[in-house]
Protein backbone atom coordinates (compact mmCIF):
# COMPACT_ATOMS: atom_id res chain seq x y z
CA UNK A 1 0.00 0.00 0.00
CA UNK A 2 1.11 3.28 -0.80
CA UNK A 3 2.44 5.66 1.98
CA UNK A 4 -0.11 8.19 1.56
CA UNK A 5 -2.78 5.69 2.05
CA UNK A 6 -1.67 4.03 4.54
CA UNK A 7 -1.29 7.40 6.42
CA UNK A 8 -4.42 8.42 5.87
CA UNK A 9 -6.06 5.00 7.12
CA UNK A 10 -4.72 5.79 10.28
CA UNK A 11 -6.25 8.59 10.74
CA UNK A 12 -9.89 7.48 9.94
CA UNK A 13 -9.54 4.31 11.96
CA UNK A 14 -9.39 6.16 15.03
CA UNK A 15 -13.22 5.76 14.76
CA UNK A 16 -15.46 3.50 13.53
CA UNK A 17 -16.04 3.31 9.68
CA UNK A 18 -18.92 3.86 7.97
CA UNK A 19 -18.38 1.87 4.84
CA UNK A 20 -15.38 -0.69 4.46
CA UNK A 21 -14.68 -2.23 1.04
CA UNK A 22 -12.33 -4.78 0.79
CA UNK A 23 -10.70 -6.51 -2.15
CA UNK A 24 -13.41 -5.60 -4.89
CA UNK A 25 -13.08 -6.94 -7.91
CA UNK A 26 -15.47 -6.46 -10.95
CA UNK A 27 -14.72 -7.40 -14.37
CA UNK A 28 -16.35 -7.43 -17.80
CA UNK A 29 -14.95 -9.36 -20.74
CA UNK A 30 -11.88 -10.57 -19.63
CA UNK A 31 -11.71 -7.21 -18.26
CA UNK A 32 -11.46 -5.83 -14.52
CA UNK A 33 -12.86 -2.59 -14.07
CA UNK A 34 -12.42 -2.61 -11.04
CA UNK A 35 -9.29 -4.16 -8.80
CA UNK A 36 -8.78 -5.11 -6.25
CA UNK A 37 -10.35 -2.14 -4.66
CA UNK A 38 -10.14 -1.64 -0.91
CA UNK A 39 -11.11 1.43 0.84
CA UNK A 40 -12.38 3.03 4.25
CA UNK A 41 -15.06 5.36 4.84
CA UNK A 42 -15.42 7.62 8.05
CA UNK A 43 -18.92 7.79 9.75
CA UNK A 44 -19.67 11.41 8.79
CA UNK A 45 -19.03 13.89 5.55
CA UNK A 46 -18.82 13.61 1.94
CA UNK A 47 -16.31 11.21 0.21
CA UNK A 48 -15.42 12.37 -3.10
CA UNK A 49 -14.77 9.55 -5.71
CA UNK A 50 -12.74 11.45 -8.38
CA UNK A 51 -10.61 10.33 -11.51
CA UNK A 52 -10.18 9.80 -15.34
CA UNK A 53 -13.29 8.11 -17.37
CA UNK A 54 -12.83 4.75 -16.99
CA UNK A 55 -11.47 4.86 -13.68
CA UNK A 56 -14.51 2.95 -11.88
CA UNK A 57 -15.70 5.60 -9.68
CA UNK A 58 -19.90 4.99 -11.02
CA UNK A 59 -19.03 1.53 -10.85
CA UNK A 60 -17.60 1.58 -7.25
CA UNK A 61 -20.74 3.54 -6.16
CA UNK A 62 -23.08 0.79 -7.85
CA UNK A 63 -20.97 -1.96 -6.01
CA UNK A 64 -21.97 0.09 -2.56
CA UNK A 65 -25.38 0.06 -3.13
CA UNK A 66 -25.61 -3.51 -4.07
CA UNK A 67 -27.16 -2.71 -7.68
CA UNK A 68 -24.21 -4.96 -9.38
CA UNK A 69 -22.38 -7.70 -7.50
CA UNK A 70 -18.59 -8.25 -7.19
CA UNK A 71 -17.05 -10.67 -8.92
CA UNK A 72 -14.55 -10.96 -5.46
CA UNK A 73 -14.65 -9.04 -1.80
CA UNK A 74 -17.10 -7.36 -0.13
CA UNK A 75 -18.78 -3.96 0.86
CA UNK A 76 -19.05 -3.83 4.82
CA UNK A 77 -21.32 -1.05 6.66
CA UNK A 78 -21.89 -0.40 10.34
CA UNK A 79 -24.33 -1.91 11.91
CA UNK A 80 -24.63 -4.65 9.46
CA UNK A 81 -26.24 -4.16 6.07
CA UNK A 82 -28.64 -1.20 5.82
CA UNK A 83 -32.29 -1.09 4.98
CA UNK A 84 -33.57 -0.05 1.64
CA UNK A 85 -34.98 3.15 2.62
CA UNK A 86 -31.39 3.58 4.45
CA UNK A 87 -29.58 3.65 0.96
CA UNK A 88 -30.60 6.33 -1.62
CA UNK A 89 -28.76 6.65 -5.45
CA UNK A 90 -29.19 9.90 -7.46
CA UNK A 91 -28.02 9.32 -11.06
CA UNK A 92 -26.71 11.76 -13.52
CA UNK A 93 -29.91 11.48 -15.67
CA UNK A 94 -32.52 11.40 -12.99
CA UNK A 95 -35.35 8.49 -13.29
CA UNK A 96 -39.25 9.73 -12.72
CA UNK A 97 -41.96 8.53 -13.32
CA UNK A 98 -44.58 9.54 -15.63
CA UNK A 99 -46.22 11.66 -13.30
CA UNK A 100 -46.60 14.95 -11.51
CA UNK A 101 -43.53 16.42 -9.09
CA UNK A 102 -46.02 16.25 -5.95
CA UNK A 103 -47.49 12.42 -7.74
CA UNK A 104 -43.88 11.34 -7.78
CA UNK A 105 -42.43 12.54 -4.32
CA UNK A 106 -45.97 11.20 -2.79
CA UNK A 107 -45.52 7.88 -4.56
CA UNK A 108 -41.88 7.51 -2.82
CA UNK A 109 -43.58 8.65 0.34
CA UNK A 110 -45.69 5.56 0.47
CA UNK A 111 -43.18 3.31 -0.93
CA UNK A 112 -41.29 4.00 2.40
CA UNK A 113 -44.38 3.48 4.52
CA UNK A 114 -45.33 7.00 5.38
CA UNK A 115 -48.70 6.96 7.07
CA UNK A 116 -51.23 8.54 5.08
CA UNK A 117 -52.19 11.13 7.38
CA UNK A 118 -48.53 12.72 7.46
CA UNK A 119 -48.19 12.95 3.76
CA UNK A 120 -49.65 15.99 3.05
CA UNK A 121 -47.63 17.76 5.89
CA UNK A 122 -44.36 16.24 4.46
CA UNK A 123 -45.18 16.56 0.88
CA UNK A 124 -45.66 20.09 1.68
CA UNK A 125 -42.07 20.04 3.25
CA UNK A 126 -40.69 17.98 0.38
CA UNK A 127 -42.15 20.45 -2.33
CA UNK A 128 -40.35 23.59 0.10
CA UNK A 129 -36.80 22.04 0.67
CA UNK A 130 -36.78 21.38 -3.44
CA UNK A 131 -37.99 25.05 -4.04
CA UNK A 132 -40.73 23.19 -6.62
CA UNK A 133 -43.92 24.15 -4.83
CA UNK A 134 -44.99 26.40 -8.24
CA UNK A 135 -43.60 23.18 -10.33
CA UNK A 136 -45.82 20.76 -8.06
CA UNK A 137 -48.23 20.13 -10.63
CA UNK A 138 -46.12 19.94 -13.86
CA UNK A 139 -45.47 16.75 -15.65
CA UNK A 140 -41.73 15.49 -13.78
CA UNK A 141 -40.30 14.42 -17.10
CA UNK A 142 -40.81 17.38 -19.27
CA UNK A 143 -39.12 20.12 -16.53
CA UNK A 144 -35.32 20.95 -17.49
CA UNK A 145 -32.44 19.05 -16.29
CA UNK A 146 -31.80 20.92 -13.11
CA UNK A 147 -35.57 20.99 -12.38
CA UNK A 148 -35.68 17.39 -12.57
CA UNK A 149 -32.75 16.41 -10.56
CA UNK A 150 -33.80 18.49 -7.93
CA UNK A 151 -37.52 16.28 -8.15
CA UNK A 152 -34.60 13.36 -8.16
CA UNK A 153 -32.93 14.59 -5.21
CA UNK A 154 -35.52 14.94 -2.93
CA UNK A 155 -37.45 12.52 -3.31
CA UNK A 156 -33.78 10.41 -2.69
CA UNK A 157 -34.30 12.36 0.67
CA UNK A 158 -37.91 11.44 1.96
CA UNK A 159 -36.74 8.27 4.04
CA UNK A 160 -33.88 10.27 6.03
CA UNK A 161 -31.36 8.07 4.31
CA UNK A 162 -27.93 7.10 5.91
CA UNK A 163 -26.56 6.52 2.73
CA UNK A 164 -26.79 8.90 0.00
CA UNK A 165 -24.85 8.20 -2.66
CA UNK A 166 -25.01 10.61 -6.02
CA UNK A 167 -23.17 9.88 -9.42
CA UNK A 168 -22.23 13.36 -10.94
CA UNK A 169 -25.57 14.57 -9.69
CA UNK A 170 -24.54 17.95 -11.54
CA UNK A 171 -23.10 17.34 -14.62
CA UNK A 172 -23.88 19.39 -17.59
CA UNK A 173 -26.25 21.43 -15.43
CA UNK A 174 -25.57 25.28 -15.04
CA UNK A 175 -24.05 27.28 -11.82
CA UNK A 176 -27.72 28.30 -10.78
CA UNK A 177 -29.16 24.51 -10.88
CA UNK A 178 -25.92 22.84 -9.67
CA UNK A 179 -25.90 25.55 -6.35
CA UNK A 180 -29.45 24.41 -5.69
CA UNK A 181 -28.63 20.62 -5.69
CA UNK A 182 -25.40 21.00 -3.71
CA UNK A 183 -27.68 22.74 -1.41
CA UNK A 184 -29.51 20.35 -1.15
CA UNK A 185 -26.52 17.84 -0.67
CA UNK A 186 -25.49 20.50 2.01
CA UNK A 187 -28.81 19.79 3.67
CA UNK A 188 -28.36 15.87 3.81
CA UNK A 189 -25.32 15.95 5.21
CA UNK A 190 -26.59 18.07 8.23
CA UNK A 191 -29.20 16.09 8.83
CA UNK A 192 -27.08 13.08 9.54
CA UNK A 193 -26.66 11.30 5.84
CA UNK A 194 -23.38 9.74 4.69
CA UNK A 195 -22.71 11.44 1.40
CA UNK A 196 -20.43 9.76 -1.45
CA UNK A 197 -20.26 11.67 -4.08
CA UNK A 198 -18.90 11.15 -7.88
CA UNK A 199 -17.60 14.26 -9.46
CA UNK A 200 -15.21 15.15 -12.06
CA UNK A 201 -15.95 19.16 -11.08
CA UNK A 202 -12.58 19.75 -9.15
CA UNK A 203 -14.65 23.09 -7.92
CA UNK A 204 -17.65 21.03 -6.68
CA UNK A 205 -15.34 18.76 -4.66
CA UNK A 206 -13.44 21.96 -3.43
CA UNK A 207 -17.10 23.06 -1.66
CA UNK A 208 -18.79 19.77 -0.55
CA UNK A 209 -15.88 17.21 -0.21
CA UNK A 210 -14.20 16.24 3.63
CA UNK A 211 -12.32 13.91 1.92
CA UNK A 212 -11.24 12.37 -1.27
CA UNK A 213 -10.82 8.66 -3.02
CA UNK A 214 -8.87 9.06 -6.47
CA UNK A 215 -8.71 5.68 -8.70
CA UNK A 216 -7.63 5.18 -11.76
CA UNK A 217 -7.72 1.61 -13.54
CA UNK A 218 -10.27 0.68 -10.98
CA UNK A 219 -8.06 0.80 -8.02
CA UNK A 220 -7.51 3.07 -5.13
CA UNK A 221 -4.09 5.46 -5.74
CA UNK A 222 -4.81 8.09 -3.18
CA UNK A 223 -6.90 9.05 -0.51
CA UNK A 224 -6.85 12.56 1.76
CA UNK A 225 -8.55 15.02 3.01
CA UNK A 226 -9.97 17.21 0.36
CA UNK A 227 -7.48 20.06 1.73
CA UNK A 228 -4.81 18.30 1.12
CA UNK A 229 -5.29 16.28 -1.92
CA UNK A 230 -5.81 19.39 -3.94
CA UNK A 231 -3.07 21.81 -1.80
CA UNK A 232 -0.31 18.80 -2.50
CA UNK A 233 -1.58 15.48 -4.35
CA UNK A 234 1.10 12.95 -3.53
CA UNK A 235 0.44 10.55 -6.17
CA UNK A 236 1.74 11.02 -9.87
CA UNK A 237 -1.51 10.49 -11.51
CA UNK A 238 -3.55 12.75 -9.19
CA UNK A 239 -0.96 15.12 -9.90
CA UNK A 240 -1.97 14.69 -13.87
CA UNK A 241 -5.20 14.61 -13.41
CA UNK A 242 -5.16 17.93 -11.66
CA UNK A 243 -2.89 19.42 -14.17
CA UNK A 244 -5.72 19.07 -16.79
CA UNK A 245 -3.00 15.41 -18.62
CA UNK A 246 -4.57 12.96 -19.94
CA UNK A 247 -4.28 9.79 -18.30
CA UNK A 248 -3.82 6.40 -19.56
Amino acid sequence: MPEVLAMDFAEEIETEPAIVLEDLVFARGGRRLVDRLSMTLGPAGVTALMGPNGAGKSLTLRLIAGLIEPDRGQVRFAGGDPAPQEMALVFQKPVLLRRSVRANLDHALKTYGVPRRERAGRLAELLALGQLESLAERPARVLSGGEQQRVAMVRALVAGPRYLLLDEPTVSLDPQATAAIEALVSRAVADGARVILVTHDRGQAQRLADDIRFLHKGRLVEAASAARFFRAPQSAEARAYLAGELLL
